[in-house]
C-alpha cells in the first residue's frame, strides 16, 4: 500500500481533511503531520474530536513568531519527518504557512506535491498567503483546483496537464455534516468566562481574525459600531489573540448588541450559519459557507477570495467601517439554487482518484 504524508496545521485544512482522510485510507496509507500552527483546544482539538478525523501522528507544536520563523520551523521538522516516513506523495490543502513548509520540504527530497485548493489567486504579494499558494502551486506536481476560476489562473502561469477541476471539500464537508446537525451544538456557546450563552432566536454570525482587521481599535471598534446598529444581536466567536481587544472595545463602547463567545468547532460554525440572517467575516472558508447556506455575506477584506461568491452581492466586501459595512449588508441579494460553482459535494472521491492515477 503507497504511502501519502498530509500535512495541515489550520483550522480550514482540518475540515478539508476531514471529508478527504476518511477516502484517502481506503486504498492508501496516510500519515498526518500536524504543525500546531493553530494549537488552542477550540481551535484545533475539537475539530479532530467532533469530525472523527484520525489523530495525528505527528503534533509539531509550532506556533507564534514571525511568518519566516515559524515557515522555517516547520521545514526543518517536517524534513525530517519526511526522511524517515519516505511517503510516496505528500498532500496540502490550501494557502497557510503550514501549506508552503510542507511543499519546500517535500519538493527539496524529489517527493511530488499534492496541492488541493490550487489555482486560488488574489492578484497581490501585499497578503502573505498569496505567497503561500503561488509558490506551492509552482513546486506542486499535482494541481487539485476547486473552480473553474482556479483552472483559469493556473493555465495563465503555463500549467496545464496537472490541473484538474474537483470542486471543493469544504463543499463536501458542509453537506456530510449539515445533514447531521440536531441544533444541540447550538447550546454550547461560551463566554470568555466560561458561562453559556443563550442562542437569541434571530442573530447575525461574525468572525473577525485577520490582522489587517484586528490589530488596531480603531478599525475593530468600526466593524463593532456597524454590528451593534443592527436589528438583532451579532454572535462573535473570538480568536484568543483578539479576546482582550474585544472584551475591551466592548465594555468602552457600552455595546450590548455583540455578544462575544469563545471559539467554536465546526458542526457548531455551521449551524451558526445556517441559522443567521446573515455573515460578517474576513474568512476565505466562511464566506464560502455562507454561500453554500445561500445566505447573504458580508467579507471585510481588501481582495476577492472566491469571486464564484459574488454573483448578484451574494458576497460583498467591504473596509473596516461602519458606514460600509452597513451599506453593504443593506444590499439586496439573490441566491440562484442551480448555480453551484463549487462541485457536487464529492471532491473527495475525485481528489484520491487523481492521486490514484498520478502514483499509478
Amino acid at each position: 500500500m503507497k504511502k501519502i504524508c498530509t500535512v495541515v496545521g489550520a483550522r480550514p485544512q482540518f475540515i478539508k481533511l476531514a471529508v478527504v482522510s476518511r477516502v484517502l485510507r481506503k486504498e492508501f496509507d496516510e500519515v498526518i503531520i500536524h504543525t500546531g500552527q493553530h494549537y488552542d483546544h477550540n481551535m484545533s482539538d475539537v475539530f479532530f474530536e467532533e469530525m472523527d478525523i484520525p489523530k495525528p501522528d505527528y503534533n509539531l507544536g509550532i506556533s507564534g513568531g514571525t511568518h519566516g520563523q515559524m515557515t522555517g520551523q516547520m521545514l526543518i521538522k517536517v524534513d525530517e519527518i519526511l526522511l524517515k516516513e519516505r511517503p510516496d506523495m505528500l498532500l496540502v490543502f490550501g494557502d497557510t504557512n503550514s501549506t508552503l513548509a510542507g511543499a519546500l520540504a517535500a519538493v527539496k527530497l524529489h517527493i511530488p506535491v499534492c496541492h488541493v485548493e490550487a489555482g486560488n489567486r488574489l492578484g497581490t504579494y501585499e497578503n502573505p498567503e498569496e505567497v503561500n499558494r503561488i509558490v506551492t502551486d509552482h513546486i506542486s506536481s499535482l494541481h487539485l483546483v476547486c473552480t473553474a476560476s482556479g483552472v483559469d489562473f493556473l493555465k495563465r502561469e503555463g500549467f496545464s496537464d496537472s490541473i484538474h477541476l474537483v470542486g471543493d471539500p469544504m463543499y463536501d464537508a458542509f453537506c456530510y455534516y449539515s445533514a447531521r446537525l440536531d441544533g444541540s451544538e447550538l447550546n454550547e456557546l461560551t463566554g470568555f468566562d466560561g458561562a453559556h450563552i443563550d442562542l437569541p432566536d434571530s442573530f447575525y454570525y461574525m468572525t473577525c481574525h485577520r490582522q489587517e482587521n484586528t490589530d488596531t481599535d480603531e478599525k475593530l471598534d468600526q466593524i463593532f459600531q456597524a454590528m451593534d446598529s443592527l436589528d438583532a444581536p451579532t454572535i462573535y466567536p473570538v480568536h484568543p489573540r483578539n479576546q482582550e481587544r474585544a472584551a475591551r472595545l466592548c465594555q468602552a463602547g457600552k455595546y450590548q448588541n455583540i455578544i462575544l463567545t469563545l471559539p467554536v468547532g465546526y458542526q457548531t460554525s455551521i449551524s451558526l450559519v445556517n441559522h443567521a440572517k446573515k455573515i460578517v467575516t474576513d474568512s476565505g472558508g466562511l464566506q464560502r459557507e455562507a454561500f453554500f447556506a445561500q445566505k447573504p455575506c458580508v467579507t471585510v477584506f481588501d481582495w476577492v477570495t472566491w469571486p464564484e461568491t459574488m454573483v448578484n452581492f451574494c458576497n460583498q466586501l467591504a473596509k473596516p467601517d461602519r458606514t460600509d459595512i452597513l451599506a453593504k449588508l443593506n444590499t439586496e441579494v439573490c441566491f440562484e439554487p442551480k448555480y453551484r460553482p463549487f462541485g457536487d459535494g464529492n471532491s473527495a472521491e475525485k481528489i484520491v482518484k487523481h492521486i490514484r492515477d498520478y502514483l499509478n
